[in-house]
């Protein structure tokens, strides 16, 4: 028997699994502007951060995915927001500064690019 995988290995098996997922996803039909639909990936691009998005319906809101990672190298980070009606989550990075609002519009998701706030 070979011996088993050193943790590295692991990790980069599962952070290319987690990328070839989201390509996947995204490639299987991207929304058409910037609304989202149940289970359709959309990709995220924070500059140096980038992901994919998704939601599912499920009786207490809008359960809203978010996978992102630093480049190819950055260990992937998984956000999952419950969203009623009228409520949205914010994603954004210090250097460079980008923002990204995902909001839930009624029966829709909404995807955009958030007005920077100054502090």
């Amino acid at each position: 028997m070979g011996s088993p995988p050193e943790p590295k290995e692991i990790a980069m098996f599962v952070r290319s699994a987690l990328f070839a997922a989201a390509f996947i996803l995204a490639s299987l039909g991207a929304a058409q502007g910037n609304d989202l639909r149940p289970i359709e990936g959309k990709s995220i691009d924070l500059g140096d951060v980038s992901g994919i998005a998704y939601y599912t319906v499920e009786p207490d809101g809008f359960h809203v995915v978010t996978t992102l990672a630093q480049g190819e190298a950055g260990a992937p980070v998984r956000i999952v927001s419950v969203l009623a009606p009228g409520q949205s989550v914010v994603f954004s990075t210090p250097q460079p500064a980008a923002r990204l609002e995902i909001s839930r519009k009624g029966d829709e998701v909404v995807v955009r690019k958030a007005n920077a706030v100054s502090n």
